[in-house]
């Protein structure tokens, strides 16, 4: 049963994972945006979770406060900055995000402080799930991966069986002929790069009472997101979310079974993947 508890802790991590790497696989794969300030939005969402639930006194009305505050943030974001670099160099998308990531943390500290926080578990869900008679899982993570894997569907249906979908599609592929077509591409890349903001903020909403809310944990997902959409495919949700479940298995059972060596796993399994699939597993030329 320890290995189910690891197999299921595998599972929740990546599909986290995955919410928060969608997100930045939607604003590079259709907007050509390399976001380097992702990882704050998932600060952003966890301190606001903190802030949120202590206010209101309950995290269930902390989440839609949450999303509808991170959606708004990337709108204003887009419409004043991000809008001004789609013809540019990437080294611009690069410094601009780059900078934003210091001012994020910069009025963190001012606002909230650098102490270490933690997140009351909604008691609905504090529960734990009977395993054996000496083992039991936590239902909140079970939560999340429902949630996760909710959040995975929908945005498969909205992206290839809707017209909203279709018009993101058309603006990723060809943006020219989308525009000649009368469609807006303006509002559509202020809707993606707003979905991923509230998509990363909202993952670091429900991961805040199980990891808690710390200075610079936006930084370390960062770097592993940067790896899942390397891993899938630049542009692909589906490379996304098998690249986010490779990689909790690698970190989740390289802590347990080589322990020394762990903080590599991650970076070997891209690794070995690049080495036969230099565009990821679903990458696209």
């Amino acid at each position: 049963m320890e290995w189910l508890i690891q197999i299921l802790n595998s599972v929740q991590y990546g599909l986290l994972l995955f919410l928060v790497a969608s997100g930045l696989t939607l604003i590079f794969g259709i907007m050509g945006v390399i976001n380097l300030a992702h990882g704050s939005f998932y600060m952003i969402g966890a301190y606001l979770a903190f802030t949120l639930s202590s206010l209101t006194g309950s995290l269930w009305l902390a989440l839609p406060l949450g999303i509808v505050l991170a959606a708004a943030l990337g709108l204003l974001l887009e419409w004043a900055l991000i809008s001004r670099l789609y013809r540019r160099d990437h080294l611009y998308q690069v410094l601009l995000t780059f900078g934003l990531i210091l001012i994020f943390e910069e009025l963190r500290s001012v606002l909230v402080g650098d102490d270490v926080h933690s997140v009351a578990i909604p008691a609905v869900l504090g529960a734990s799930l009977p395993l054996t008679e000496t083992l039991s899982y936590p239902v909140y993570r079970l939560f999340i991966s429902a949630v996760c894997l909710a959040l995975a569907g929908l945005m498969y249906v909205t992206i290839q069986k809707t017209r909203f979908g279709m018009m993101i599609r058309a603006a990723a592929s060809n943006p020219e002929m989308a525009t000649s077509l009368g469609l807006d591409i303006r509002w559509i890349h202020a809707l993606v790069f707003a979905a991923g903001v509230a998509l990363a903020a909202f993952a670091g909403m429900i991961a805040a009472p199980v990891s808690s809310v710390f200075p610079g944990m936006g930084n370390q997902v960062l770097i592993v997101c940067f790896v899942i959409v390397v891993i899938g495919g630049i542009g692909s949700l589906k490379g996304a979310l098998i690249a986010s479940l490779l990689i909790g298995f690698a970190d989740t059972f390289g802590k347990v079974l080589v322990p020394e060596f762990a903080s590599i796993a991650v970076y070997l399994l891209m690794a070995v993947v690049l080495l036969f699939r230099p565009r990821g597993l679903f990458g696209r030329a």
